[in-house]
């Protein structure tokens, strides 16, 4: 096919060799299959802002480091360079995501180049070396879907022991290979640390996953993984390994009556005084 705009100098550079066929399209990016030498991959291009249909990015930009005071300031202006450098942030986000995921032994495509906007990674392929399906194209018996809820849990779970939530996971972002679930589109990923959605972009990612690994075995549908994965994350118990149960009590503390009793004598005794400031200001005022 006609070699695309954006991928155009990847090809002038080297990288690419001739792009073979475009492979979907999606709300954040174009995605092609490309030779690199006796290699075939991938070339996601992503898309431009006004032609994303990913909203809501504040949610999930929030705590990202900024390389520097001068970008910071630009892109709250909300100027042509700072819009610039807002959309250079949001695509590396997931080039950053990738190698750290990879190093952490989540199961993700290798990548491999970032170039002008196109980023060059593995072709996650199925046995016959053609694209892998989408999880939500493939079907399941009950206890496959067990056992592919598993292993995503421990993904999300080895994704967070790295500080990073997903933030739009579900059935359409995993593709399955002839060794199970691997975890795609990560332009929205979080950092756990430092987003103060994290927990609940957590929540949502499990409860997804529960959501529709549930239609084919129902009891996936009560359990509460998302809040017990956080829980334990907080008080600095997750590790990759950790054992879960699905079952999540929140702790529950009685309240000290001691010191709700001294709060509201301390309360009462600091009006008491207020009043007799106020009143003996009113006689001062009456006797002058």
């Amino acid at each position: 096919m006609k070699t695309p705009s954006r991928i155009a100098p990847l090809v002038t550079d080297g990288l690419v060799d001739k792009v073979l066929r475009q492979l979907m399209s999606g709300k954040e990016a174009m995605v092609y299959v490309v030779q690199c030498g006796d290699e075939i991959r991938c070339a996601k291009v992503y898309k431009e802002a006004n032609k994303r249909s990913f909203r809501q990015a504040v949610d999930y930009t929030e705590g990202r480091k900024i390389k520097n005071s001068r970008q910071a300031r630009a892109m709250e202006k909300g100027s042509r360079y700072g819009r610039k450098e807002q959309e250079a942030a949001w695509q590396h986000a997931e080039v950053d995501a990738l190698y750290r995921l990879a190093a952490a032994g989540v199961r993700v495509p290798t990548p491999y180049n970032f170039h002008e906007g196109v980023l060059l990674m593995e072709l996650v392929a199925d046995e016959d070396g053609e694209p892998a399906p989408r999880l939500n194209d493939v079907v399941l018996s009950d206890e496959v879907a067990r056992q592919f809820h598993a292993i995503l849990l421990r993904q999300v779970v080895r994704m967070l022991c790295a500080g990073i939530v997903h933030g739009d996971l579900s059935e359409y972002n995993v593709l399955v290979d002839s060794e199970g679930p691997v975890i795609i589109d990560l332009p929205q990923a979080i950092d756990a640390a430092a987003n103060n959605n994290a927990s609940r972009m957590l929540e949502r990612d499990v409860d997804n996953l529960a959501a529709y690994f549930g239609q084919f075995a129902p009891e996936l549908l009560t359990t509460s993984y998302g809040k017990e994965i956080w829980s334990l994350y907080e008080t600095g118990k997750l590790h990759p390994e950790s054992e879960l149960t699905g079952a999540f009590e929140p702790e529950e503390t009685l309240a000290d009556l001691n010191e709700v009793m001294q709060i509201i004598d301390a309360a009462s005794d600091e009006d008491a005084a207020r009043r007799a400031r106020k009143e003996a200001a009113r006689l001062g005022d009456l006797s002058g």
